[in-house]
């Protein structure tokens, strides 16, 4: 299995807007062959770090993603509502 952990710095006035679009990402995502879980979730002590957490069954799948027409489309507005983003990409170990 895949495991990504997307992390975005985003400033409270551009949260809604945020949450909006990521919204739409994470609908459509999850309904993709080879998506096991996507969610958006915020870090409790400092609500402006933002984290997309997914896991994908195999690299294929992730990739894929990337050329979905809701991903093209969707990830630039989400890059223009950020200050900063970090994406890290796991392998498991233990699966």
């Amino acid at each position: 299995m895949i495991h990504v952990v997307a992390k975005a710095i985003v400033q409270i006035e551009m949260q809604d807007e945020y949450k909006k679009v990521a919204s739409q990402l994470v609908e459509m995502t999850r309904k993709e062959k080879g998506c096991i879980s996507y969610g958006l979730y915020q870090e409790k002590d400092d609500p402006t770090i933002m984290t997309f957490l997914e896991i994908w069954e195999d690299m294929e799948s992730l990739e894929a993603h990337f050329k979905t027409d809701h991903f093209t489309r969707l990830v630039p507005r989400l890059g223009k509502l950020r200050d900063c983003s970090e994406v890290n990409v796991y392998h498991s170990l233990t699966d």
